[in-house]
């Protein structure tokens, strides 16, 4: 696995995910794979099971495009209000360890601070209710904006477009192997990705990439 060594003073833009990178994806994974079956079967008159087949069997078909993200497709999709859902279950939202402080050293490097997110902009809202980030970021961009998810190809074409940044000069942390490996293939040059996402599971296997554990590794 190649090692984490961040040089600082080659990067002037930070792209950050969101879930699974700066917050805790214990939120998220609880959220699609417990609570959303569990309310969908009562509402539905229908098993837990059986609910978590369609799901699965709808997930298949379309992940990793935007609409795999988007809050208001499965809301039609399933029927419910989704944003109501996750309020039900909104105390598990959290930031991953030291995550402030990781986001404080990088303002005072001067970095640009960029929120890059597949996250809807209803759940962006929501999560920022439980958790003070939005005042570290200079800007906050979400895969719906740009109108691609973040590893179809075309997205860093498109990002360029609205957002001025060196591709040679950017740092991108994410959780999302896929996500990194788009990111690569477009010619960002850091990349970095997240060993722990979600706190309730053990570590994963991030091939190619090197992964920070805990954000302390990267303020040495």
């Amino acid at each position: 696995m190649p090692s984490l060594i961040v040089p600082w003073s080659e990067i002037s833009t930070v792209f950050l995910d969101m879930d699974g990178t700066l917050l805790d994806l214990h939120f998220d994974n609880h959220f699609w794979l417990e609570h959303l079956p569990k309310r969908v079967a009562e509402h539905k008159q229908l098993s837990v099971t059986e609910v978590e087949q369609m799901v699965n069997e709808h997930c298949a078909q379309i992940e990793g495009s935007l609409n795999w993200y988007c809050l208001d497709y499965w809301q039609a999709h399933l029927g419910m209000d989704l944003v109501a859902l996750k309020y039900e279950i909104a105390e598990r939202i959290a930031m991953r360890a030291h995550v402030e402080e990781f986001l404080t050293h990088l303002r005072q490097l001067n970095k640009r601070i960029v929120l890059l997110t597949n996250a809807h902009r209803k759940s962006v809202n929501l999560k920022f209710e439980y958790v003070n980030l939005e005042p570290y970021f200079d800007r906050i961009i979400t895969s719906h904006e740009i109108g691609l998810a973040k590893e179809e190809g075309g997205f860093w074409e498109r990002l360029l477009a609205t957002e001025n940044f060196d591709k040679n000069h950017s740092l991108f942390i994410d959780d999302n192997l896929q996500v990194l490996r788009a990111a690569q293939q477009y010619g960002l040059k850091y990349l970095l990705a997240v060993r722990e996402p979600d706190s309730k599971l053990p570590p994963k296997e991030t091939a190619e990439f090197a992964a920070v554990s805990c954000y302390q590794e990267l303020m040495k």
